[in-house]
């Protein structure tokens, strides 16, 4: 691009009104090609891996590096809290540097962090993990942005692809680091093996995401003020409607494999049922979205959902080894509440750019709101002595979410 050209592209974002095509620009939209739809599907299956997989073989590291039960609870809340606290710069950075370059720079980062969190020691395994999750937390909140801006007529088909491969990927994590831990014979480079994996999607996304026509604002006309979320009660009830069926989400995904293994599951067993877990999100994502889409009201499919996690919970908090593959695979099903979120903040708002300012919102306030659940699921299970008390508190969270989730279906926008 020469100088004037430049100079021009200035011009036309700094000036404000009423817009015309007339150049390419990164803050046009993706252009929505099967290789950006293969990109979205590689980069939604680096963002589980940094949990599940750490989770999958959570009492060898904690064994290794001689931490106490407060640093296990407390590196389980860190993908959370890290989620919530970085979703806030992300809807900042996808303006300022366009779609392509903030999720390429948020994969770079997740790279980053996968690998020096497994350089050292507690304060590494902490901090590693932060800088990895907030790669993660930027691609939370604007790849579907980009599902809703880059394919606008198929956002359910797309939205069902990137949780489907999210779900994979969490499944990946749990099932296939006990394994590589007992080949390296070091946790340390089971963990980091994943590395890989986010730099091959880095890799991938680099040359699948090309910005399409821009716009030229014309002077002398007032563009359309944005709307604050906060000021809406809709928006309230999808950010805690999100922020529960999060905190849900990875308090399985951070325990699971602990509660079976104290009911007396072997840990390649418990790694394999946390990935049951996951990978029953493939199919459920591939089918929730699109249902959702067709129907102007999502209640039945967040009644259906929160049923099945109800009963599921139950099983666990009463009786975790009579019956936990059916437990398990429960929970995997209801876990389908989290492509369901993503789908009603999208059929909630009537543009791009409030899909980016509810979708921060939500991510932002919810995953603070889910971060709470993993540390106190800890502490309670250490203050008891059993797992019961903290899951009879999770079913209270999934009865809850259900509600919430039955208000947020009605067909109406924020």
């Amino acid at each position: 691009m020469t100088g004037s050209e430049h100079g021009f592209a200035a011009e036309a974002l700094q000036n404000e009104g009423a817009v015309q095509p007339v150049f390419r620009s990164r803050h046009a939209a993706l252009v929505g090609s099967t290789l950006l739809a293969i990109g979205v599907a590689l980069a939604a299956t680096n963002l589980r891996p940094a949990v599940t997989g750490l989770a999958s073989v959570l009492g060898d590291v904690r064994s290794s590096l001689g931490v106490s039960a407060a640093w296990t609870s407390a590196v389980t809340a860190v993908p959370s809290l890290c989620f919530g606290l970085a979703a806030f710069a992300s809807p900042w950075l996808g303006r300022r540097f366009g779609m392509a370059r903030a999720v390429g720079g948020s994969l770079a980062v997740l790279t980053l962090g996968l690998v020096l969190r497994v350089l050292d020691g507690p304060a590494a395994v902490l901090g590693g993990t932060f800088v990895a999750c907030a790669g993660i937390a930027v691609c939370n909140v604007l790849i579907p942005v980009v599902v809703k801006d880059s394919f606008p007529g198929r956002v359910g088909l797309i939205t069902g692809v990137y949780t489907a491969a999210l779900a994979a990927g969490g499944a990946l994590g749990a099932a296939f680091t006990p394994p590589l831990e007992a080949f390296f014979g070091s946790w340390r480079a089971a963990v980091g093996a994943w590395a890989l994996l986010s730099l091959a999607a880095l890799l991938v996304w680099i040359g699948a995401a090309r910005h399409g026509v821009g716009t030229r604002t014309v002077p002398g006309t007032r563009a359309e003020p944005r709307r604050s979320m906060l000021r809406s009660r809709l928006a309230w009830v999808i950010t805690v409607f999100f922020g529960l069926q999060s905190l849900l989400a990875y308090t399985v995904m951070s325990w699971l494999p602990q509660i079976l293994g104290d009911a007396g599951v072997d840990r390649t067993t418990a790694g394999l049922l946390l990935a049951v877990t996951m990978v029953l999100g493939v199919p459920v994502s591939l089918i929730v979205p699109p249902l959702a889409t067709r129907w102007s009201s999502q209640t039945g499919l967040v009644l259906a959902l929160g049923s099945l996690t109800a009963a599921g919970v139950t099983g666990l908090a009463l009786a975790p080894a009579a019956a936990p593959g059916l437990w398990v695979v429960l929970v995997g099903i209801g876990l389908g509440m989290f492509p369901l979120a993503l789908v009603i903040i999208s059929l909630r708002t009537v543009s791009g750019a409030d899909t980016a300012r509810l979708s921060a919102m939500a991510q932002s306030v919810g995953y603070l709101i889910s971060a709470i659940g993993p540390f106190t699921f800890g502490l309670l299970r250490d203050a008891t002595g059993a797992w019961t008390v903290s899951v009879l508190l999770l079913l209270v969270v999934v009865l809850a979410l259900t509600g919430l989730g039955v208000i947020a279906s009605r067909p109406r926008t924020v």
